[in-house]
């Protein structure tokens, strides 16, 4: 196996490891909870720029009739 295969490896599975630890702990529910809500909020705002989006295009689609 090629050494430079084998330190990618073990530093992936190190930053995995990590980020699981980190996740997994009392302070990983905070984080968690702060990135669903991040989700939530950029989740609502796409709704809304795609609901805005459709309006426009329904509004230049009547006014060509």
């Amino acid at each position: 196996m090629d050494n430079k295969k084998l330190v990618a490896g073990l530093l992936a599975g190190v930053a995995a490891g990590a980020v699981l630890s980190l996740l997994f702990t009392e302070k990983g529910k905070k984080i968690r909870k702060k990135w669903y809500k991040q989700g939530n909020q950029a989740a609502e705002g796409l709704k809304e720029k795609f609901s805005d989006f459709v309006d426009k295009m329904e509004e230049k689609l009547t006014a060509k009739r």
